[in-house]
Protein backbone atom coordinates (compact mmCIF):
# COMPACT_ATOMS: atom_id res chain seq x y z
CA UNK A 1 0.00 0.00 0.00
CA UNK A 2 2.05 2.83 -1.36
CA UNK A 3 -0.14 5.48 -1.08
CA UNK A 4 -1.27 4.58 2.13
CA UNK A 5 -1.66 6.92 5.66
CA UNK A 6 1.68 5.56 6.99
CA UNK A 7 4.05 6.60 4.12
CA UNK A 8 5.25 9.62 5.73
CA UNK A 9 6.32 7.44 8.72
CA UNK A 10 8.76 5.63 6.24
CA UNK A 11 6.38 2.28 6.87
CA UNK A 12 4.01 1.80 4.50
CA UNK A 13 5.20 -1.11 3.36
CA UNK A 14 5.09 -3.29 6.64
CA UNK A 15 2.13 -3.95 6.02
CA UNK A 16 -0.93 -4.37 8.28
CA UNK A 17 1.41 -5.90 11.14
CA UNK A 18 3.62 -2.85 11.14
CA UNK A 19 0.32 -0.28 10.81
CA UNK A 20 -0.88 -1.86 14.06
CA UNK A 21 2.09 -1.65 15.41
CA UNK A 22 2.50 2.08 14.57
CA UNK A 23 -0.82 3.01 15.81
CA UNK A 24 -0.47 0.93 19.27
CA UNK A 25 2.65 3.27 19.33
CA UNK A 26 0.60 6.03 18.79
CA UNK A 27 -2.19 5.30 21.59
CA UNK A 28 0.69 4.76 24.14
CA UNK A 29 2.26 7.91 23.51
CA UNK A 30 -0.95 9.77 24.13
CA UNK A 31 -1.81 7.75 27.49
CA UNK A 32 2.16 8.53 28.66
CA UNK A 33 1.77 12.17 27.50
CA UNK A 34 -2.26 12.17 29.54
CA UNK A 35 -0.74 10.52 32.82
CA UNK A 36 2.38 12.94 33.01
CA UNK A 37 0.43 15.90 32.77
CA UNK A 38 -2.32 14.55 34.87
CA UNK A 39 0.05 13.38 37.81
CA UNK A 40 2.11 16.80 37.19
CA UNK A 41 -0.99 19.43 37.70
CA UNK A 42 -2.07 16.87 40.65
CA UNK A 43 1.62 17.30 42.03
CA UNK A 44 1.37 20.99 41.74
CA UNK A 45 -2.53 21.43 43.09
CA UNK A 46 -1.18 19.51 46.11
CA UNK A 47 1.79 21.36 46.94
CA UNK A 48 -0.27 24.37 46.60
CA UNK A 49 -2.75 23.56 48.94
CA UNK A 50 -0.10 22.24 51.63
CA UNK A 51 1.39 25.11 51.28
CA UNK A 52 -1.63 27.59 52.04
CA UNK A 53 -3.00 24.67 54.82
CA UNK A 54 0.17 25.32 56.72
CA UNK A 55 0.01 28.81 56.62
CA UNK A 56 -3.54 28.54 57.93
CA UNK A 57 -2.33 26.35 60.92
CA UNK A 58 0.86 28.42 61.68
CA UNK A 59 -1.28 31.68 62.16
CA UNK A 60 -4.28 29.96 64.07
CA UNK A 61 -4.37 30.97 67.65
CA UNK A 62 -7.86 28.98 68.61
CA UNK A 63 -7.03 27.51 71.94
CA UNK A 64 -9.03 24.02 70.80
CA UNK A 65 -6.10 23.60 68.01
CA UNK A 66 -6.82 20.19 67.29
CA UNK A 67 -10.69 20.97 66.42
CA UNK A 68 -9.35 24.22 63.88
CA UNK A 69 -6.76 21.62 62.64
CA UNK A 70 -9.72 19.45 61.47
CA UNK A 71 -11.10 22.25 60.13
CA UNK A 72 -8.66 23.77 58.50
CA UNK A 73 -8.14 20.96 56.44
CA UNK A 74 -11.16 20.48 55.27
CA UNK A 75 -10.84 23.86 53.10
CA UNK A 76 -7.87 22.53 51.08
CA UNK A 77 -9.41 19.00 50.03
CA UNK A 78 -5.88 17.63 47.77
CA UNK A 79 -3.43 18.63 50.16
CA UNK A 80 -1.57 15.64 50.92
CA UNK A 81 -0.27 17.34 53.87
CA UNK A 82 -4.14 18.15 55.16
CA UNK A 83 -5.22 14.53 54.35
CA UNK A 84 -2.49 13.06 56.76
CA UNK A 85 -2.58 15.67 59.83
CA UNK A 86 -6.88 15.22 59.59
CA UNK A 87 -6.24 11.40 59.80
CA UNK A 88 -4.60 11.63 62.83
CA UNK A 89 -6.21 14.40 64.91
CA UNK A 90 -9.77 12.40 64.32
CA UNK A 91 -8.10 9.28 65.43
CA UNK A 92 -6.32 11.18 68.60
CA UNK A 93 -9.67 13.03 69.51
CA UNK A 94 -11.94 9.97 68.80
CA UNK A 95 -9.55 7.84 70.80
CA UNK A 96 -9.09 9.84 73.90
CA UNK A 97 -12.90 10.88 73.79
CA UNK A 98 -13.26 7.28 75.15
CA UNK A 99 -11.41 7.60 77.66
CA UNK A 100 -10.59 4.25 78.67
CA UNK A 101 -7.43 4.43 76.90
CA UNK A 102 -4.03 4.74 78.21
CA UNK A 103 -2.30 7.77 76.84
CA UNK A 104 0.49 5.46 75.15
CA UNK A 105 -2.33 3.61 73.42
CA UNK A 106 -3.74 7.06 72.11
CA UNK A 107 -0.94 8.18 70.73
CA UNK A 108 0.63 4.54 69.20
CA UNK A 109 -3.31 4.99 67.44
CA UNK A 110 -2.98 8.41 65.90
CA UNK A 111 0.55 7.36 64.16
CA UNK A 112 -1.34 4.37 62.69
CA UNK A 113 -3.72 6.56 61.19
CA UNK A 114 -1.16 8.75 60.02
CA UNK A 115 0.63 5.82 58.47
CA UNK A 116 -2.28 4.82 57.31
CA UNK A 117 -3.27 7.86 55.86
CA UNK A 118 0.10 8.91 53.99
CA UNK A 119 0.13 5.19 52.31
CA UNK A 120 -3.31 5.97 51.02
CA UNK A 121 -2.67 9.50 49.50
CA UNK A 122 0.86 8.28 48.22
CA UNK A 123 -1.28 5.14 45.80
CA UNK A 124 -3.53 8.24 45.27
CA UNK A 125 -0.98 10.24 44.05
CA UNK A 126 1.39 7.82 42.16
CA UNK A 127 -1.64 6.46 40.13
CA UNK A 128 -0.68 5.89 36.51
CA UNK A 129 3.03 6.49 36.93
CA UNK A 130 3.87 2.57 37.00
CA UNK A 131 2.36 2.78 33.15
CA UNK A 132 5.01 5.24 32.32
CA UNK A 133 8.24 2.78 33.48
CA UNK A 134 6.12 -0.18 31.68
CA UNK A 135 5.94 1.71 28.50
CA UNK A 136 9.35 3.10 28.67
CA UNK A 137 10.62 -0.49 29.24
CA UNK A 138 7.77 -2.36 26.17
CA UNK A 139 7.83 0.48 23.66
CA UNK A 140 11.54 -0.52 22.04
CA UNK A 141 10.32 -4.19 21.93
CA UNK A 142 7.22 -3.05 20.28
CA UNK A 143 8.88 -1.02 17.60
CA UNK A 144 11.56 -3.65 16.86
CA UNK A 145 8.49 -6.21 16.68
CA UNK A 146 7.32 -4.25 14.13
CA UNK A 147 11.00 -4.00 12.24
CA UNK A 148 11.30 -8.11 12.28
CA UNK A 149 7.67 -8.09 10.51
CA UNK A 150 9.03 -5.32 8.16
CA UNK A 151 12.73 -6.80 7.55
CA UNK A 152 10.95 -10.37 6.82
CA UNK A 153 8.42 -8.80 4.60
CA UNK A 154 11.64 -7.32 2.74
CA UNK A 155 12.89 -9.94 2.14
CA UNK A 156 10.03 -11.89 0.93
CA UNK A 157 9.53 -9.54 -1.38
CA UNK A 158 12.93 -9.81 -2.98
CA UNK A 159 12.76 -13.30 -3.36
CA UNK A 160 9.54 -12.76 -5.52
CA UNK A 161 11.19 -10.57 -7.63
CA UNK A 162 13.84 -12.78 -8.20
CA UNK A 163 16.58 -10.41 -7.97
CA UNK A 164 17.34 -6.95 -6.85
CA UNK A 165 20.19 -5.03 -5.80
CA UNK A 166 21.62 -3.08 -2.76
CA UNK A 167 19.05 -0.17 -2.80
CA UNK A 168 16.11 -2.67 -2.78
CA UNK A 169 17.28 -4.37 0.19
CA UNK A 170 18.37 -1.20 2.31
CA UNK A 171 14.84 0.69 1.72
CA UNK A 172 13.07 -2.59 3.11
CA UNK A 173 15.03 -2.26 5.94
CA UNK A 174 15.18 1.43 6.24
CA UNK A 175 11.27 1.11 6.21
CA UNK A 176 11.34 -1.58 8.88
CA UNK A 177 13.63 0.62 10.87
CA UNK A 178 11.42 3.21 11.38
CA UNK A 179 9.25 1.52 13.70
CA UNK A 180 12.05 0.61 15.84
CA UNK A 181 12.96 4.59 15.82
CA UNK A 182 9.33 4.98 16.48
CA UNK A 183 9.37 2.99 19.75
CA UNK A 184 12.47 4.64 21.07
CA UNK A 185 10.26 8.07 20.27
CA UNK A 186 7.40 6.75 22.90
CA UNK A 187 9.84 4.95 25.25
CA UNK A 188 12.69 8.32 26.17
CA UNK A 189 9.88 10.91 27.14
CA UNK A 190 7.86 8.09 29.01
CA UNK A 191 11.69 7.08 30.77
CA UNK A 192 12.16 10.86 31.52
CA UNK A 193 8.63 11.15 32.35
CA UNK A 194 8.28 8.22 35.07
CA UNK A 195 11.71 9.28 36.31
CA UNK A 196 10.71 12.70 36.73
CA UNK A 197 7.77 11.99 38.53
CA UNK A 198 8.91 9.24 41.08
CA UNK A 199 11.32 12.30 42.50
CA UNK A 200 8.42 14.40 42.89
CA UNK A 201 6.06 11.67 44.63
CA UNK A 202 9.36 10.76 47.10
CA UNK A 203 9.49 14.34 48.02
CA UNK A 204 5.40 14.59 48.99
CA UNK A 205 6.35 11.21 50.54
CA UNK A 206 8.84 12.62 53.18
CA UNK A 207 6.72 15.84 53.34
CA UNK A 208 4.05 13.72 54.85
CA UNK A 209 6.56 11.58 56.74
CA UNK A 210 8.15 15.26 58.35
CA UNK A 211 4.29 15.95 59.14
CA UNK A 212 3.20 13.00 60.84
CA UNK A 213 6.58 12.65 63.07
CA UNK A 214 6.23 16.58 64.29
CA UNK A 215 2.54 15.42 64.70
CA UNK A 216 3.66 12.75 67.13
CA UNK A 217 5.80 15.11 68.68
CA UNK A 218 2.60 17.44 69.12
CA UNK A 219 0.74 14.10 70.10
CA UNK A 220 3.15 13.72 73.35
CA UNK A 221 3.61 17.09 74.46
CA UNK A 222 -0.29 17.47 74.51
CA UNK A 223 -0.75 14.22 76.73
CA UNK A 224 2.37 15.18 78.89
CA UNK A 225 0.94 18.41 79.42
CA UNK A 226 -2.35 16.62 79.96
CA UNK A 227 -0.55 14.82 82.91
CA UNK A 228 0.86 17.25 84.36
CA UNK A 229 -2.11 19.54 84.71
CA UNK A 230 -4.18 16.83 85.98
CA UNK A 231 -5.26 16.66 89.78
CA UNK A 232 -2.91 14.86 92.48
CA UNK A 233 -4.32 11.18 92.57
CA UNK A 234 -7.11 12.15 89.90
Amino acid sequence: MKEGIFNGLGVADIGAVGAIVVLLLFLLSVWSVVVALDRALAFRRARRQSIAFARALSVNQDDDWLQAAIDTAKKFPHSHLARVVSAGVLTFQSKKARGRLHSSEVIEAAERALDRAAVVKSAELSRGIASLATIASTAPFIGLFGTVIGIIHAFEGIARSQGGGFSVVSQGIAEALATTALGLVVAIPAAWAFNHLTGRIERLRAQMANSASELTDFFVDFERGALLEAPAGG
